[in-house]
């Protein structure tokens, strides 16, 4: 199906990040051979064809679920790895986009969770995911979360630092929602917490739970692990 209508402007490119995923968008527009009134289409019209016509135009960045939904539709037959592969690249140029926007200039690169040492440097690392991450509110954050894990109220106070999460699974969600990826991700950031509350007279009682958390991150990454390389070690197994 051969795309028509008039041509496009140019992508905007006053931001470089920004302008990179729209071209990427436009690339996966061109492959599927769509306009984007059918795009809108075959959402039955619940996203609109200006909608998706701004998401890859480069003046402003779209919502996830835009961008999600922008791949989605556009998978053809030639995509013979899924949508897996093609909605991480999404993502990625998503977050940039996200990041080169709402980040303040002198953030250039994720906090390192092995460099933390106390509880100040740990709610500062947060918040320095959570800038890294591209400013997600704390609606979206909340919805990242199972129910009552990640209260508004709370992931504010976070943000704004001054507070800690209250418990592990509160500091997993958090960390999840900020798109730290990974179990072994997950279980340096545990470890960090172990290392900061231990020496806080106020938080070390239950510190405990802390390191039981940072133990089962442990193991799931371990898991994690044999998961990715058991595939490879079979095709090779197959070949020889």
């Amino acid at each position: 199906m051969a795309a028509t209508g008039r041509r496009e402007n140019n992508v905007d490119q006053t931001v470089p990040a920004r302008a990179a995923l729209a071209e990427y968008l436009r690339e996966r527009r061109r492959a599927a051979g769509l306009t984007y009134s059918q795009m809108s289409e075959v959402r039955n019209g619940w996203i609109s064809k200006a909608t998706f016509e701004r998401a890859a135009s480069g003046s402003t960045v779209p919502s996830w679920d835009t961008v999600e939904n922008y791949i989605l539709i556009t998978l053809t037959e030639k995509d013979v790895f899924g949508p897996d592969v093609l909605l991480t690249r999404g993502h990625e140029l998503w977050v940039r986009a996200r990041r080169a926007t709402r980040a303040p200039y002198y953030v250039h690169t994720a906090p390192d969770p092995t460099l933390v040492s106390d509880t100040a440097g740990f709610l500062r690392a947060l918040r320095h995911q959570h800038v890294w991450a591209g400013y997600p509110s704390p609606g979206e954050m909340e919805l990242t979360a199972e129910r009552g894990v990640l209260p508004k109220t709370t992931t504010r106070r976070i943000i704004a630092g001054d507070t800690l999460p209250v418990d592990p699974p509160q500091a997993i969600a958090f960390l999840r929602a900020c798109y730290v990826r990974g179990e072994a991700e997950i279980e340096r950031w545990l470890a960090a917490a172990v290392r900061a509350l231990r020496d806080d007279p106020a938080r070390s009682k239950h510190i405990n739970l802390w390191g039981a958390a940072r133990q089962e991150a442990a193991r799931r990454a371990q898991e994690e692990a044999v998961a990715s390389v058991t595939p490879l070690w079979e095709h090779t197994q197959r070949a020889a």
